[in-house]
C-alpha cells in the first residue's frame, strides 16, 4: 500500500511589529547612539535592501569564510542533530530566506519527526515569501512565521513539543557582552526541559585572516558599512556626505573581536531632520557600526553556563574556522 500523499499546509503567522515601528526604533537609537561618546549604532540598520545585497556579495568573497564553513557543518551534521534532539519543532531566529536551515529541515524531514517550522524575522515580506516556498517544499509541515524582534518577542515564540531554537550565522558575535548575557538568559527562560539551543559561533583565528575578511581588497565591506549613512539619509532625511567618511575594520585583542567603524575625515555637522537632532563629528572621530566577536570553545561554554545552559555537542568545520554547538538547560 502506498503512503498517503502529503499536501502543502498553508503557512500561518504571528505579527508583533506594526506600522512605523522601524522608523520609531531608528529614531530612538539615533537620538541615544549618535549623541553618546563614543558614537554607536546597532548593526540591524545595515540590512536594508541594498545592504542585504552587499552582504550577500561579502559571503561569496574568497576572504570571507564564515558562511561556507557553517554550511559545511550543517550539511555534515544535520542528520546527527535531528537524531540527537528528536525534535518536532525547529525555530530559526533571524531566518530571512531560511537558506541556512534547509539542510536541517531536510534532515528532520527524513527523520520523520518534524511537524512545525517557526521562522522568526523582522521582515514580514521576506518571511511570507520564504514560508510559501518552504510549505511547498515540505508537504505536511506546518510553517508558522513570527514577525518580531527577538530582543522583545522571544517569549512569544511557541515552545511546546520538542523544539530546537536555532541562532546561526555567527550573529551572536554582533552582541556586546552584556547583550549576550541578557540574550542567553532570555533563551534559558524560553527553553523547556525538552528544548535544545543550536548556536553558530565564529572562532578565534590568526589576525591576518580576520582582517582580510573585514577589509576585503574589493571594498565590498566598505560599501556595506558606508551604506548605513544612505539608510539614515533616506529614512530620517539626514544629510550625511558619504565622501566625508571612511570604513575602518580593526582588531580588538582585549575583547577578541573585529570592530567595524566609520571614521569622519573632517570636522562636520550632520542634520538628521527625522530625529530632530544635529550631530557634530570631529576629524578622525568614529561611529561604531558593528562588532564581530570571535570565541573559544571554553569562552562560549562559560557564557552559556552562566545563563544556566550546558553544551552537549560542539562541531567545527574541517578548517576549524567556525563552530556549531547544541546546548540544553541545566
Amino acid at each position: 500500500m502506498n503512503p498517503p500523499t502529503r499536501h502543502a499546509v498553508p503557512p500561518t503567522f504571528d505579527v508583533h511589529l506594526h506600522g512605523d515601528w522601524r522608523v520609531r526604533a531608528l529614531i530612538d537609537e539615533v537620538r541615544s547612539g549618535l549623541t553618546a561618546s563614543p558614537k554607536q549604532l546597532t548593526p540591524r540598520w545595515l540590512y536594508d535592501d541594498r545592504g542585504s545585497e552587499l552582504f550577500d556579495e561579502i559571503t561569496r568573497l574568497p576572504e570571507y569564510y564564515p558562511t561556507e564553513a557553517e554550511r559545511e557543518i550543517l550539511l555534515t551534521r544535520a542528520g546527527e542533530i535531528a537524531e540527537r534532539t528528536g525534535a518536532d519543532t525547529l525555530v530559526e531566529l533571524g531566518s530571512g530566506t531560511s537558506d541556512k536551515t534547509r539542510a536541517l529541515l531536510d534532515a528532520f524531514d527524513e527523520a520523520g519527526r518534524l511537524r512545525r517550522f517557526v521562522p522568526f524575522d523582522v521582515s514580514e515580506q521576506t518571511l511570507k515569501y520564504a514560508a510559501a516556498i518552504l510549505a511547498e517544499r515540505h508537504p505536511g509541515l506546518h510553517v508558522h512565521g513570527v514577525v518580531g524582534d527577538f530582543h522583545e518577542h522571544l517569549a512569544d515564540v511557541p515552545n511546546d513539543g520538542v523544539p530546537v531554537l536555532a541562532f546561526l550565522g555567527s550573529t551572536i558575535g554582533n552582541f556586546y557582552p552584556d547583550e549576550r548575557a541578557r540574550f542567553f538568559g532570555e533563551v534559558a527562560d524560553w527553553m523547556t526541559d525538552d528544548a535544545w539551543f543550536l548556536l553558530g559561533v565564529d572562532l578565534v583565528k590568526p589576525i591576518d585572516r580576520l582582517m582580510a575578511a573585514y577589509n576585503d581588497p574589493a571594498g565590498i565591506t566598505a560599501q556595506f558599512t558606508l551604506n548605513l549613512l544612505n539608510v539614515l539619509n533616506r529614512e530620517l532625511a539626514a544629510d550625511f556626505d558619504l565622501s566625508g567618511f571612511e570604513h575602518v575594520g580593526m582588531w580588538d585583542p582585549n575583547h577578541t573581536r573585529v570592530d567595524l567603524r566609520l571614521r569622519s575625515l573632517r570636522e562636520q555637522s550632520v542634520a538628521i531632520i527625522g530625529a530632530e537632532v544635529d550631530v557634530e563629528f570631529g576629524e578622525g572621530e568614529e561611529l561604531r557600526v558593528e562588532i564581530s566577536t570571535k570565541f573559544t570553545r571554553e569562552q562560549i561554554g562559560a557564557e552559556l553556563a552562566a545563563a544556566g545552559l550546558v553544551v552537549e555537542e560542539f562541531w567545527t568545520d574541517t578548517a576549524g574556522d567556525v563552530g556549531v554547538l547544541l546546548a540544553r538547560r541545566t
